[in-house]
């Protein structure tokens, strides 16, 4: 929003000016339903007869006492700054404000549980959100004591960053709870978390004896379906792993995790105080590709209380370290310290599709990106940050050992414990203990933008092979240079036919390629393997190309690798090449459903079946996609009967059987599982799951209105009503779109969570994309109002979601057209606001490339 914003230069002129020592926030959250009251006594050094600036947005500000000399809100205050003339040598400043509940998951978000009427609060202050609940030297390197006092309804506790304290009455039925001062943090990893939450207590007991109290809380409504155990085990085992690995104690003085309602991400990291989205909390049976990522996240909020909280970054273009950071090592962690051995897998598979999408955008970034202001790091929480990162980090911990790394690791964290550090200051120390100049490897690595291409050259001359070689390749556009790249050749050969065959693993090669070329003579005079798998074992980070035979074999055969990585590392090069327009989609599409057939890992199964579902949404053709969408579920629903008996498998491919069926066949199939006359073996029809087939019919215009009602009055509950808005949303008719985007883009009331459901209605338009032709002109028309009137957080979801490339290919229809003619008539728009727009024309663009590939295999 205009005023709202902070440069780098601004910060760093402030933290010359400014050392925070500590802050007093007192708030009464019993004050009705719209504001509750804030008042903050904040200390500090300044130089004296300096000015500076506090942050606070506020629907009011009574108050301003500065040094015991009041001023005037009306003079000093504007723009969610309060301006501080005349600053002395020591500081106190005191300002008493109304501030605003927020239902958008920034700030003090306030939500109604449907399901029993209680109300429940909690804190989200990432990225700039603190001075939503409390005025603050909004920055990440003015650090500072925090003591929170909290007055609240009788029935309700109060969670911070320090231990709950015994409440006091406060009469006419409140309580106030009082908190002892916390360590030095940053303000965006304070916290408040208030209501009527239940939670199980536990400790962990570190190795010398020190006891840290531990607490797992949610929602009444949903304490019932909280697996508090495994939750709590993942943890302990974690603070087990971080200590030993990091050589520090844990910095603060308990750890909780709130499971919360209608959060905008995974979870945050608050300092000792971590909130998480409350759908990790399973009310119905969850895939376990999910119930896996919530135990990575787990680790990775567990992770940043050492990396990103006891030591922060000085500014946030160094964002990409803590969150990369806590990516990798919270890998490493799920691999060697939960049941999920397979961790990487999920990482290939996942994570790092995610990052090579981004990073082939034209927003692309460097990993550690030039952060000017608050509006670059807000649209920077992307592929490049978390999983390039992490990507980039595993690369690093192969070059300087991994010894060595966490040596380096441990000495960074002893020499900057509570307060701020840069990337220069961990490369110092990784230099220090592995001998290596790491100037040229942070260069090509962290400071520039892309992805190289590696691709295997194979020459063979009677049955042998007389040359073998890696190429390195910069794609073109890509602001990338050549790397240096640590890679596994991995040498397979094909036995037996048919349901017989198999592709094992005969040989392996591994070398490294710095530069264009590596030449690979191991190979040299051998038999040619009948598939070759370049990046085997997925050491590095790259666009992979097979040679052309082992490409085809491969994806013929997919199903005969007798491992999850490698077929993993098949797909995704081939995904790659469907992206870039080499490969047409039905040939990526009837690989997938064989490698379906055999794949039992839950993250794989999950990314195949997006990848199904984009080929059948936008990557073919319009009219190919309406022959192969019969064909497509029908081999869904085929592999659905042939699943294990209750198999995450199973469920897993009868949730995407519901969202792709098309024929009366396979629609009677779906809504017999809903209603009950059709049963597979060990399926349990669970609420979610009735969810799932309703919605399905619904899109598939198998019901309407009346069902939708029906269902939802089963469901009285948050999330039966947010997936009663998404079912709604997602009926095929011109009157429910119409509704649907009105809604969206007219009300600002409408909850984060429920806008992102009917998004995802709005755009459920596989077998019916021609319903989405008239919001072409609709969304570029409303683009900029949405900009300029909602919160920065639900401006991108509502920009990002509105838009659907459903529409490329349609007869009548220029989804990219109108994208460019919006760019360049709007140059002068803001920088978010274009990248926003620009990603989505990316998206519009690389839809067609790929259409056009399909259009050129027929």
């Amino acid at each position: 929003m205009p005023g709202q914003n902070l440069t780098r230069d601004e910060a760093i002129a402030r933290a010359a000016t400014v050392t925070t020592t500590s802050y007093d926030v007192v708030l009464d959250l019993t004050r009705g339903e719209q504001t509750f009251s804030s008042t903050t006594t904040a200390r500090f050094s300044a130089t004296p007869g300096g000015s500076t600036f506090i942050d606070l947005i506020a629907a009011e500000v009574r108050s301003i006492v500065l040094n015991g000399r009041p001023l005037d809100p009306a003079q000093v205050y504007a723009d969610s700054r309060i301006a501080l003339e005349g600053l002395e040598a020591d500081n106190e400043l005191v300002v008493e404000a109304d501030c605003s509940y927020m239902h958008t998951g920034e700030g003090l978000h306030r939500f109604t549980d449907p399901a029993d009427g209680q109300t429940y609060l909690y804190t989200q202050f990432e990225v700039p959100d603190s001075r939503r609940v409390y005025a603050v030297f909004e920055q990440p390197d003015l650090k500072a004591s925090f003591t929170f006092t909290v007055t609240v309804p009788a029935a309700w506790t109060v969670l911070s960053n320090s231990p709950t304290p015994e409440p006091t009455d406060a009469g006419e039925g409140a309580r106030t709870f009082a908190f002892a001062p916390t360590e030095r943090m940053s303000s965006y990893i304070t916290a408040i978390v208030a209501g009527p939450y239940e939670g199980v207590r536990d400790e962990y007991v570190a190795d010398d004896g020190r006891v840290i109290p531990l607490g797992v809380y949610c929602r009444a409504s949903l304490a019932q379906h909280m697996d508090a155990e495994e939750i709590l085990e993942i943890t302990k085992r974690g603070f087990a792993y971080y200590e030993e690995l990091f050589s520090t104690p844990y910095a603060f003085t308990k750890y909780d995790q709130i499971f919360v309602p209608e959060f905008n991400a995974g979870a945050m990291e608050n300092a000792g105080c971590v909130t998480h989205r409350d759908d990790y909390i399973f009310r119905s049976r969850p895939v376990q590709a999910r119930v896996e990522r919530r135990a990575v996240t787990i680790l990775h909020e567990l992770a940043h209380m050492w990396f990103g909280d006891m030591v922060t970054m000085t500014w946030w273009n160094d964002l990409w370290l803590n969150e990369s950071f806590a990516e990798y090592t919270s890998t490493l962690a799920t691999a060697e310290t939960t049941r999920w051995s397979d961790a990487w897998t999920t990482f290939q598979t996942i994570e790092k599709g995610w990052a090579y999408n981004q990073d082939q955008l034209s927003s692309t970034h460097p990993v550690a990106a030039e952060i000017n202001d608050l509006h670059d790091v807000e649209v920077n929480f992307d592929g490049i940050t978390y999983a390039k990162g992490a990507s980039v980090l595993a690369a690093l911990v192969g070059y300087v050992g991994r010894e060595n790394f966490f040596t380096g690791i441990r000495n960074y964290l002893a020499a900057h414990a509570y307060a701020n550090a840069e990337l220069s200051d961990l490369l110092a120390e990784l230099e220090a203990v592995s001998g290596r100049d790491l100037s040229a490897w942070t260069r090509v690595w962290l400071q520039e933008a892309g992805v190289t291409t590696l691709r295997t050259e194979i020459t063979v001359a009677d049955g042998l092979v007389s040359r073998a070689a890696i190429r390195q390749e910069i794609p073109e556009g890509s602001p990338a240079s050549l790397r240096p790249h640590r890679v596994v050749l991995g040498l397979y050969s094909l036995t037996g036919q048919g349901e017989q065959a198999r592709l094992e693993r005969t040989g392996r090669v591994e070398l490294d390629v710095d530069g264009e070329l590596a030449e690979v003579p191991e190979l040299v005079g051998s038999a040619r393997p009948d598939v070759i798998v370049l990046n085997d074992e997925d050491l590095t980070y790259a666009k992979v190309r097979l040679d052309e035979d082992s490409l085809r074999l491969g994806l013929e055969h997919i199903e005969a690798f007798t491992e999850s990585l490698p077929r993993s590392v098949v797909l995704a090069s081939a995904w790659d090449m469907v992206r870039d327009g080499e490969l047409a989609s039905s040939r990526f599409l009837q690989a997938a459903l064989r490698a379906l057939g055999v794949e039992e890992h839950s993250s794989v199964l999950q990314g195949l079946l997006g990848r199904i579902t984009t080929c059948l949404s936008a990557y073919l053709p319009p009219q190919r996609r309406r022959e192969l969408a019969s064909p497509t579920a029908q081999g869904l629903l085929d592999l659905a009967r042939a699943a294990r008996p209750g198999s995450d498998k199973q469920l897993q491919l009868v949730r995407a059987l519901a969202a792709h069926a098309t024929t009366p066949e396979q629609l009677d199939a779906v809504a017999g599982i809903l209603e009950g006359t059709t049963v597979l073996e060990g399926l349990a029809v669970d609420q979610d799951l009735r969810w799932e087939l309703l919605i399905g019919l619904v899109a598939a215009g198998g019901h309407g209105q009346e069902r939708i009602e029906a269902e939802a009055g089963r469901d009285v509950t948050t999330t039966g009503r947010e997936r009663a808005a998404e079912a709604r949303a997602s009926i095929p008719t011109a009157q429910a779109k119409e509704a649907a985007w009105r809604a969206l883009v007219d009300d600002a009331s409408m909850p984060n969570e429920t806008q992102v459901r009917v998004l995802r209605g709005l755009t459920n338009v596989e077998r019916s994309p021609e319903l989405l032709v008239p919001y072409i002109a609709e969304y570029v028309r409303e683009a900029e109002g949405i900009w300029e009137s909602r919160t920065f957080h639900m401006a991108e979801n509502l920009l990002r979601g509105l838009w659907s490339s459903a529409t490329v290919g349609l007869e009548g229809a220029d989804p990219i057209g109108a994208l460019r003619g919006w760019l360049a008539e709007h140059e002068q728009a803001p920088a978010a606001l274009r990248r926003t727009v620009r990603e989505n024309l990316d998206a519009a663009e690389r839809v067609a490339s790929a259409q056009q590939a399909e259009a050129a295999l027929r």
